[in-house]
């Protein structure tokens, strides 16, 4: 994982740790402050790390290197060639990242830049390329080239303000009625908590939202942004326009290729940093902000911070944000430093009650993405983190620490108070210096304090990614995780395994005002990720607002679950599902059938297998210690063993991954008859609630799609929304995106009637979940308007 640091790292300080002084090891143990961790890990790190160090990250060079823009400028090349412009941009934006300042590289990958960009119709963004190209002395005897491409972007653009113009000259003779889509939360979204939540506070619970008055589903109860987040690099997400071939070649750009990495915006022509060849930005303002506040001291340790893991460089991105004034604010006895035993206003209380977001805040703390204290005063459980991660941590810092004093003074926006004195002319650069040495331990403590917070109060982003062919008819989608963030505000939500909220990212501009009475900072032009929680059910006054951690009742069985969380964030899930189900499972040991029977699959409960003879569905059979099943049928009788179960979802499970690999190839009728024999062979069957059933019938379905034949497309997706909502439920948006699916096949198929019945369905769940502006309902909205129409 890009999370932790490599795994040569990992095993060095893991043998450090088995090579230390058991005495040694008792002190690093028994410490219970931050502060004196930190103090005894920098005794503990030598110049052997610094050169190991300087030995891994050899392998993360972040270098400008101008032989390496000169390979990305001849694939992008060849993409062009092929027509294949979106790639060619990706390249030619890979070779002006590798380019040195002032080099005739540069100019060659602006030039050819501008030219895919204007034939994927982005004007604007190829004239900026060709006038950066002039700047970095483009070579005269191609300058006509550049020339004529200004001339035909610049007609381009005319014709296009012209159509604009005339578009909304029509538009306000027609006064239409308000879009469907805009709901009565599709207004202004504003920052912070909505006024029906507050912030509630417990010996159980530990700090944590509840709803003051009545939620309704749909609403949302809190919009807030990252106080940072760094990107997560290898992710793959770009793949071609035509076919396997290209595919495979997409898959070289991840998610740092394409997107900010400030805030994570996506972009095709992002602006490099001018000192490494990793960091690049959607716009010159992102990238001068980035500068001033964390990447003129990351620029230079890039390769290091890689190769110490995503975790590191955001505990260090946060501190540098923080800045020395608020850090010193934050550990003033106010806002306390206290031990992990007592909790801000509960002392006494042992901090064994409490879970991971448990805010040791000064009570009159505002929750919201730029507050500072509510991310320093999160739980970082230091005496709960074993001792072998806390040393991981601890040396890991330390080592990083000595990296960035031996860089020299840090940027003027890590010390106010010394910004203040360099415009005032005052003191010597000396001064300024000697201040920094001696406040120097404090920023190798606060990111100690950060990375074990963020060992349980870390973020994933996720985005949905298309996983579709360019060209294909039916969209298919996948979250994948883009970023890691610290969102203060959203960790002060408990975990449910069911919860009661959905959770939405976005990225871009934003025009917003604050929900919290407390701020007041001017956000109209919020760039960047935020999150949105909306609640996924109707909330009662009183009732505590929960969000899932991950480990989800629909996914995984109860034990495994309660495992993970327990492993993770220290506390035993007990929420309604973990206790139901638990329930179900001990009356089932009992004898009991219970409600619901075993699938053999993850060990969760589900009514989803069907006896091989008659066709009855199985329960677990009370003998053999209930690791077998039996048909209910008392005439049948027929008996299963698990291990047989096991074997025969193996193979429909490897028969489903072959017929996925075909129809990548572009060979779905190859990959249909294989879903027949997987779905024909004789022994155990499943039944149409079976989630192994659903993704089997999602996969004929897309076989179906990709041969244009539209009916039995839409029959088999029907089949796998039956299973998609036992699973997940009515109410789901997985549901809602596999509705989505089939609306679009009714369509493409001409069935009118259909798809006008399963559009309100479609509109319903993917409003509760992801707010009346997604784009998929505005898809939605244009295929409703042709059919009517």
């Amino acid at each position: 994982m890009m999370d932790l640091p490599c795994v040569q790292w990992q095993d060095h300080v893991a043998q450090k740790w088995i090579g230390l002084d058991p005495e040694l090891k008792e002190t690093l143990t028994s410490q219970r402050e931050i502060d004196e961790l930190f103090k005894c890990a920098l005794t503990l790190t030598s110049q052997d790390d610094l050169d190991l160090v300087k030995t891994i990250s050899s392998g993360y060079s972040v270098q400008k290197d101008a032989e390496r823009a000169a390979k990305c400028r001849e694939r992008g090349n060849s993409s062009f060639k092929t027509r294949d412009y979106t790639a060619a941009a990706l390249h030619y934006s890979q070779g002006i990242c590798f380019a040195p300042q002032g080099s005739e590289q540069l100019s060659l990958c602006y030039a050819n830049r501008s030219a895919a960009l204007y034939h994927l119709q982005h004007c604007q963004e190829s004239l900026d390329d060709i006038d950066k190209a002039l700047k970095n002395d483009y070579p005269s005897h191609l300058l006509h080239k550049l020339e004529d491409r200004r001339t035909q972007c610049l007609m381009h653009l005319s014709v296009g303000q012209t159509a604009e113009e005339d578009h909304h000259h029509l538009a306000s003779k027609n006064h239409k009625a308000p879009d469907r889509v805009q709901g009565a939360s599709a207004g202004l979204l504003t920052f912070g908590i909505c006024p029906q939540a507050s912030v509630g506070l417990s010996s159980e619970k530990g700090r944590h939202l509840v709803a003051a008055e009545t939620i309704a589903a749909g609403e949302v109860i809190l919009h807030d942004r990252p106080y940072s987040c760094v990107l997560i690099p290898g992710m793959e997400e770009v793949k071609g326009e035509g076919g396997r071939q290209d595919a495979e070649r997409g898959v070289l750009f991840g998610v740092e290729h394409r997107r900010c990495h400030r805030c994570l915006t996506e972009t095709l022509c992002p602006v490099p940093c001018e000192g490494c060849s990793y960091s690049r930005y959607c716009s010159t303002s992102c990238q001068r902000d980035a500068w001033e506040e964390h990447h003129c001291w990351e620029c230079p340790l890039g390769a290091d911070l890689k190769m110490m893991g995503v975790m590191s460089q955001l505990a260090l991105r946060v501190t540098l944000k923080a800045g020395l004034k608020n850090i010193q604010m934050a550990r003033d006895p106010i806002g306390d430093e206290r031990t992990e035993s007592e909790p801000s206003g509960l002392k006494g209380e042992s901090s064994d009650s409490f879970p991971r977001h448990s805010n040791k805040t000064d009570p009159c703390t505002s929750y919201y993405g730029d507050s500072y204290p509510s991310v320093f005063h999160l739980r970082h459980h230091l005496n709960r983190h074993s001792p072998d991660v806390r040393f991981q941590c601890a040396v890991t810092i330390a080592t990083l620490f000595l990296k960035l004093s031996k860089a020299g003074p840090p940027p003027a926006s890590w010390d106010h108070s010394r910004l203040l004195r360099a415009d005032s002319q005052s003191p010597d650069k000396e001064e300024g210096i000697a201040d920094w040495n001696s406040n120097l331990w404090l920023l190798g403590s606060a990111v100690l304090r950060h990375i074990l917070q963020l060992r349980c109060n870390a973020q994933a982003i996720l985005m949905l990614q298309d996983t579709g062919a360019a060209n294909s008819p039916v969209q298919s989608s996948r979250e994948i995780r883009i970023a890691t963030a610290i969102f203060p505000t959203l960790s002060l939500l408990n975990h449910s395994c069911c919860p009661n909220t959905s959770l939405v990212f976005s990225t871009g501009t934003s025009l917003s005002a604050d929900f919290s009475e407390g701020v007041t900072e001017d956000r109209s032009t919020a760039r960047g990720v935020t999150v949105t929680i909306r609640a996924s059910k109707g909330i009662t006054p009183g009732q505590e607002i929960l969000h899932c951690y991950g480990p989800h009742s629909s996914r995984m069985a109860t034990q495994e679950r309660r495992r993970l969380l327990q492993e993770q964030y220290y506390f035993l899930c007990q929420c309604e599902a973990c206790t139901l189900q638990q329930q179900q499972q001990e009356e089932e040991e009992e004898g009991s059938e219970g409600r619901q029977q075993w699938s053999g699959i993850g060990g969760r409960p589900q009514s989803g297998l069907l006896c091989g003879k008659c066709k009855g569905s199985l329960k677990k059979s009370s003998e053999d210690g209930g690791k077998g099943f039996i048909c209910s049928q008392s005439s049948c009788a027929h008996r299963v063993s698990l291990s047989e179960v096991i074997q025969r979802l193996q193979e429909i499970k490897v028969g489903l991954e072959k017929a996925v690999d075909l129809m990548e190839r572009e060979r779905p009728d190859e990959a249909l008859r294989l879903l027949r024999r997987t779905q024909s062979q004789p022994g155990l069957s499943l039944a149409e609630t079976h989630p192994v059933q659903g993704e089997l019938a999602d996969a004929t379905a897309r076989a179906y799609a990709t041969m244009g034949d539209w009916s039995n497309a839409a029959s088999h997706l029907e089949r796998s929304a039956v299973a998609i909502g036992s699973q997940y439920g009515e109410d789901s948006i997985e549901l809602g995106r596999q509705l989505f699916k089939l609306a679009q096949l009714h369509f493409n198929g001409g069935a009118r009637g259909p798809a006008l019945s399963v559009i309100p369905k479609v509109r319903q769940l993917l409003c509760l979940h992801s707010g009346p502006l997604c784009h998929e309902l505005q898809e939605l909205q244009a295929m409703e308007d042709c059919l009517q129409g």
